[in-house]
């Protein structure tokens, strides 16, 4: 009798644990990463290079922001009044491609404005190239890191056909294979996406310091016009 409920016992312990939930398995990020191959390590120096270029124009684009509103009030004040040099030493001791621009403008005072213009024109291209610097690479880093992933799936996938022609088809194989070949064209796809975002950003801010550089020349010529219609 004992061995009939043992037995039976035996049978229920059995059929629990057949119908108990199996735990899945965890996926470590950092494991996936490692799937990913050689080509990880581009796409890891591609992400490295955009987040250092991002930080580096981004600080340097909102340095160049960084002007006082009465800039332009106090060079008028000074030119109006026929201190040049107080005008000039004040444009160049502010730190800002306005102020360059501005005292590449003083400097020509007593020429046409035509040429006025066309220098401090110059000028400001010359700070906007500079404020560009390294842009071209983001946008670069932005086109090349989804092909980048692409040529690692690929080159994964056919790794996996050459196993599965030599080794023969294994569903899990295949399964675990094609996922883990997968995640450079992930990882490259969101390099591109951030690059690309930041590219556009930065590229914003650079048209908002294009735009007050403009005011500003339009300013200053104004500027100069003002002695002779008092």
């Amino acid at each position: 009798m004992f061995n009939l409920i043992f037995l039976e016992l035996d049978t229920v312990a059995q059929a629990v644990a057949a119908v108990a939930p199996v735990e899945k398995e965890k996926l470590s990020l950092f494991a996936l990463l490692k799937e990913g191959g050689l080509l990880m390590i581009p796409l890891l120096l591609c992400s490295i290079a955009m987040v250092y270029i991002f930080v580096e124009r981004f600080s340097a684009i909102k340095k160049a922001n960084l002007i006082d509103s009465n800039f332009m009030l106090r060079i008028r004040e000074q030119i109006v009044s026929g201190n040049l040099q107080g005008a000039k030493s004040q444009a160049k001791n502010t730190n800002s491609p306005i102020a360059r621009m501005v005292e590449k403008g003083i400097s020509r005072i007593g020429k046409p404005v035509d040429s006025i213009e066309k220098a401090m024109e110059t000028a400001g291209k010359l700070e906007v190239y500079q404020l560009e610097k390294n842009m071209s690479a983001l946008n670069t880093i932005s086109r090349i890191a989804p092909m980048f992933g692409f040529l690692g799936t690929i080159a994964g996938m056919i790794i996996l056909f050459f196993n599965i022609q030599h080794e023969g088809f294994s569903l899990e194989g295949i399964a675990g294979g094609i996922y883990t070949k997968m995640v450079t064209s992930a990882v490259g796809l969101i390099i591109g996406l951030l690059s690309h975002v930041a590219y556009d950003y930065l590229n914003a801010q650079i048209n908002k310091m294009v735009n007050k550089m403009e005011v500003a020349a339009a300013e200053f010529i104004d500027i100069l016009q003002e002695p002779a219609k008092n």
